[in-house]
């Protein structure tokens, strides 16, 4: 190997211990890797942030763009609220609401696919009294299984028709990834309906976590200022930060006759209010002695006592770019900064009561707190929250769901048909949205991921340098001889394998710009059609369901579902090997080598 290759490879070693590590976000461990790249002069540096302007990131922006229009318009939400089932049969149940995320996530962002269908699965596991857990995982494997049958389905599909525009002259076409998706989509929705929900661990069908959490009866005491008392004209923020000393917390203040509950932070105490709290039940003595409150009783109604015809309490799980991500709550003065009181955390299905504004959030976290009820739409918005629960919140325009459908059908036919190029197709139906105010100019920045376009952008010119060191045609030469010379097909299938697992680890969008030239190269070597090793590429990337840090989607349910990291590949391992088993022969009929 010369100095180049082993530099690289060190370098894509670091990057992969950084991704699996989990301590740093995915978009600034690739944007190191291409400084360091840099550095070490791997990358030229007039090439090195080229990868802002490639035709990848850009559809992949504009792609996200769309899917927010399809989701304020309400043109997907109708459809999912009224068709998923609350059925007996568990069969239809699954069957359902995984055929109608696959869909979806074939023409819009995985992650807001699932992100509009997950409550309505939570109420219908309700109406059913079954736990979510035996819904969520399957409605998250389908989403990402539905993305293969698009080219805009999933960012892998992009990079890699992308890459093979830029490789053999034309890229891929919208519905060339059809044959081989709508394949395993249809079997994995099969094997998802008929035997995955049945993998989920006993202890995971118990009760759900939002009604664990919610149960917040015994943990929520009164407190009373009385006429003489030092808090009298000072803030309930500074009466706050006093109790959260002692590992409590105000759920809110009621005065009067008011029917109101109050949270913010700015208000001065009266004689007469009465503070609510919430601790461990053993803490209520010492907080009265603490603050001087007396203490007059602990709460019977629980929740009840906690909303009003204008504070609604809400039950939210924290998402992959949440800015709240790894954000310890104590040092984020949500009452103050958004107007929102935390009265509640649930982790992997149990709720998290000691200390809780010493708790660092986390991917998958379900919130409970109250929030004003006209301005709760736009709170979830900006904290990176979806709602747990089906609600009329506010969001876009929700009378505009035809134009919406219109805009993007038009776009996909523009492109299908070859009048224009399917980037500005998709530039120009996001641009649309903005125009008839779908998607308002202000939310526009924040429709895109941005820590996925930093990371595609980033690794681009790394994935150059793969190239220009002769480090893919080392890699590929090591996966054609562990193959034994057998068959081309041999060494189709453990590229599948290899890049499978390599996804499960790693973001998918980074695997597929790492595998992509090992893809062809090996095709190259082995003098047989490079496109069918792309695909095998594209749909393996694509598949990570082994882990919580595989996809997104999986990262989501876990607080919903009360699920641990290691159940994942009970359900995810059975449909890896479906996906290779009904993946690769596709691929070599669409595909011929």
């Amino acid at each position: 190997m010369t100095t180049d290759q082993i530099a690289i490879l060190a370098l894509f070693g670091a990057l992969f211990v950084g991704f699996l590590s989990g301590r740093w976000r995915y978009d600034m461990v690739a944007f190191a890797a291409l400084l360091a790249a840099l550095l070490l002069g791997l990358v030229p540096v007039e090439a090195a942030f080229s990868g802002f302007g490639h035709p990848a990131v850009i559809t992949v922006a504009a792609v996200l763009i769309v899917s927010r229009g399809l989701s304020v318009s309400g043109a997907i939400d109708r459809i999912a609220h009224h068709i998923v089932p609350a059925t007996q049969n568990m069969f239809r149940q699954i069957g359902t609401m995984a055929g109608i995320s696959a869909l979806m996530s074939a023409f819009m962002n995985n992650v807001g696919a699932l992100a509009l269908l997950m409550p309505a699965a939570i109420e219908s596991a309700k109406r059913t009294k079954r736990s979510p857990s035996l819904l969520l995982m399957p409605l998250s494997f389908a989403s990402i299984l539905g993305g293969l049958i698009t080219l805009i389905g999933t960012p892998p599909n992009i990079i890699i028709a992308t890459y093979r525009g830029d490789a053999m002259g034309a890229p891929f076409a919208m519905f060339d990834f059809a044959p081989v998706g709508l394949a395993v989509t249809a079997v994995g929705i099969l094997y998802l309906a008929l035997v995955g929900w049945r993998l989920v661990p006993k202890a995971r069908q118990g009760q759900a976590a939002g009604e664990a959490l919610l149960d917040i009866s015994g943990y929520i005491a009164e407190l009373r200022v009385g006429k003489d008392n030092k808090w009298v004209g000072r803030s309930l923020a500074e009466l706050g930060d006093v109790i959260a000393e002692k590992d409590g917390q105000i759920a809110g203040l009621l005065r009067g006759s008011q029917d109101a509950l109050l949270t913010a932070g700015r208000h001065r105490l009266r004689a007469g209010d009465v503070i609510l709290i919430e601790a461990e039940p053993t803490a209520f003595e010492t907080l009265a002695e603490a603050t001087t409150l007396k203490l007059v009783a602990k709460v019977p109604e629980g929740h009840k006592t906690l909303s009003s015809d204008s504070i609604a309490l809400m039950e939210a799980v924290i998402t992959a770019d949440s800015r709240l991500l790894g954000r310890i709550i104590g040092d984020m003065r949500l009452r103050s900064r958004y107007g929102v009181n935390l009265l509640g955390i649930s982790r992997q299905g149990q709720p998290v009561r000691q200390r809780l504004h010493k708790e660092r959030l986390k991917a998958g976290d379900i919130l409970l707190f109250q929030a004003d009820i006209d301005g709760a739409a736009d709170t979830l918005s900006r904290l990176g929250l979806l709602p747990l629960a089906a609600r009329d919140l506010a969001y876009g325009k929700r009378d505009k769901a035809g134009l919406a459908t219109v805009i993007l059908v038009g776009a996909i036919a523009l492109a299908t048909f070859g009048a224009i190029k399917l980037t500005f197709a998709l530039v120009l139906a996001g641009f649309l949205m903005v125009a008839t105010q779908i998607v308002p100019l202000r939310d526009v920045y924040d429709s895109i991921e941005w820590p996925v376009i930093v990371l595609i952008a980033a690794l681009i010119p790394i994935g150059g340098a793969l190239e220009s060191t002769g480090t893919t045609q080392l890699i590929a030469g090591g996966i054609l001889a562990a193959s034994g010379g057998a068959a081309p097909w041999v060494a189709l299938t453990l590229l599948f394998v290899v890049t499978m697992t390599l996804s499960d680890v790693m973001n998918n969008a980074a695997t597929a710009v790492v595998m992509a030239p090992v893809g062809v190269a090996m095709a190259q070597t082995l003098g047989v059609n490079p496109d069918s090793f792309l695909m095998a590429v594209a749909v393996s990337a694509s598949c990570a369901f082994l882990t919580p840090i595989g996809h997104k989607n999986n990262a989501l349910i876990m607080g919903p579902g009360g699920y641990h990291f290691g159940d994942y590949w009970r359900m995810g391992l059975p449909l890896e090997v479906l996906v290779v088993l009904v993946g690769v022969p596709v691929i070599l009929i669409a595909f011929p080598l």
